[in-house]
């Protein structure tokens, strides 16, 4: 290593040293108090299962449309604990992962998936107003940046495919220079302006807010109660929980990468961690360097891509590239923090904003995303359709999750709708295989991802089979 770089290198680690290896959106002193748990046997017309947004937006929208239906939600942990409250705090319209995965697999449902999408995420900002959820919503869209010339290239023949296809609305290329006039990094050589397309969010202060609201509704929250057990009880379910039960007409679980009370759900989602840093906040002189006033998140066009966008307080996320799957498929606290991709992330920090040698980050973490094969939620139901699920977002669930409550009661209702009607909804993806088949399938397509990037994009004989098998990975 040349001594440059390896003086570097030192600066990257010094600016980890005070880092604090827990999720930043959560080290919050005005963090919520969590509500009691469940001691007693409750009844209910509907058990939600499940405290992070799924579960949420299931009861709060369950009492938008019957005020007067009992509701009951039950959290094994504290709400926003997990997923909801560690995330980039990307709300993006995308219902599919991303409208290149929605084309590749519902091409002729696309228009309707992508207005579906914008709906959901208009309901979204509507419902962050209604019930004053401060959780400091920012509808400023994303730019998606190339940082090599084949990217450029792939970006600005995407862009032609969208506008060809009637899907361009408010997406707009950028070259080199329009895209540094927006946020200022020598790597950047072109990006995609989604203008109206995502909104940036603190997220585990939507959750929180969104935790209020159905307390304010009459929803029955319990936390630190996870749901042990589901079977049927006459003409509902019952779930046992430590020290209590529930008896519900019907019940909808949210409970995404942990395991499902419905068993065979369970081979359709793995396990994958993701990782980010935060930095300390930037002084106007720094922001000024790297530019930025326009607040947009940020991701770059990269299989093994990053993700970045400014807080409130003006400090940096930085997270993404390492999506490291455990063998088993197993979700354990002691993965929730990797050294080693802190180290790798911010040495890729400092190579984007040469700028702001110096910064110093004062949070570290991980967590799990529930992956599946499509990389999009998919949905059900069990017993009769007195159960219904969804899991599968694959780290795009700030946004999707509300939709997929929708679906969830709309399933629970047994009534056909324009939700319900969706390919995306009827089928679902491919389960996973067991072990060792799994670990040697994902380990070898994250091989191969890395060596598409480094080859100029170009896909090797594996990923092309899983293009062809609908598993190709879209970031």
């Amino acid at each position: 290593m040349a001594p440059s770089a390896m003086s570097r290198d030192k600066n990257w680690a010094k600016s980890l040293s005070d880092a604090q290896p827990v999720p930043y959106w959560l080290d919050d002193p005005g963090r919520p108090r969590p509500e009691p748990a469940l001691t007693t046997a409750e009844t209910c017309d509907l058990l939600v299962v499940g405290g992070g947004y799924s579960g949420l937006w299931t009861a709060l929208l369950a009492k938008e449309r019957d005020p007067g239906r009992e509701v009951v939600l039950v959290e094994g942990r504290e709400a926003g604990w997990a997923a909801s409250g560690r995330n980039g705090g990307f709300c993006a319209a995308s219902l599919t992962h991303g409208l290149s995965n929605g084309l590749t697999r519902w091409p002729d449902e696309i228009h309707k998936l992508e207005e579906l999408g914008a709906r959901n995420l208009d309901g979204i900002e509507a419902t962050v107003a209604r019930y004053s959820l401060d959780c400091d919503f920012e509808r400023t869209g994303e730019i998606d940046v190339a940082t090599e010339p084949y990217q450029a290239a792939e970006l600005r023949d995407w862009h032609e495919e969208l506008e060809r296809r009637g899907l361009a609305n408010g997406v707009e290329y950028l070259d080199a220079e329009a895209v540094r006039e927006q946020v200022d990094s020598p790597t950047f050589l072109a990006g995609l302006h989604d203008r109206r397309g995502v909104a940036m969010l603190h997220p585990a202060k939507l959750a929180w807010g969104l935790k209020r609201a159905c307390v304010e509704l009459g929803v029955r929250v319990y936390e630190n109660t996870p749901a042990l057990t589901l079977k049927p009880y006459g003409a509902g379910m019952a779930v046992r929980t430590p020290y209590g039960s529930i008896r519900a007409r019907r019940v909808a679980l949210g409970t995404n990468i942990f395991p499902n009370l419905v068993k065979r759900v369970r081979s359709y989602t793995v396990p994958v961690y993701d990782y980010a840093l935060m930095t300390e906040p930037l002084t106007a002189e720094q922001l000024a360097s790297i530019g930025w006033k326009n607040r947009q998140g940020l991701g770059d066009s990269a299989n093994q891509f990053h993700y970045f966008r400014l807080s409130a307080d003006n400090r940096i996320l930085w997270g993404g590239y390492d999506a490291v799957y455990p063998y088993g498929g197993r979700v354990r606290a002691e993965y929730d923090d990797r050294p080693q991709t802190y180290a790798k992330l911010a040495g890729h920090f400092f190579t984007c904003f040469p700028q702001l040698e110096g910064v110093r980050f004062s949070h570290a973490w991980g967590g799990a995303i529930d992956t599946c094969s499509r990389f999009s939620a998919f949905f059900g139901t069990a017993h009769g359709g007195r159960v219904s699920y969804v899991a599968g977002y694959t780290g795009l669930g700030v946004g999707a999750t509300r939709f997929g409550a929708d679906v969830m009661l709309d399933l629970l209702s047994g009534e056909r709708t324009e939700r319900t009607s969706l390919e995306m909804v009827r089928r679902k993806p491919l389960p996973f295989p067991p072990e060792p088949f799994a670990w040697t399938g994902i380990a070898l397509t994250k091989w191969s991802l890395a060596r598409a990037d480094a080859h100029g994009g170009r896909r090797n004989l594996w990923l092309k089979t899983m293009d062809r098998l609908g598993l190709g990975f879209d970031s």
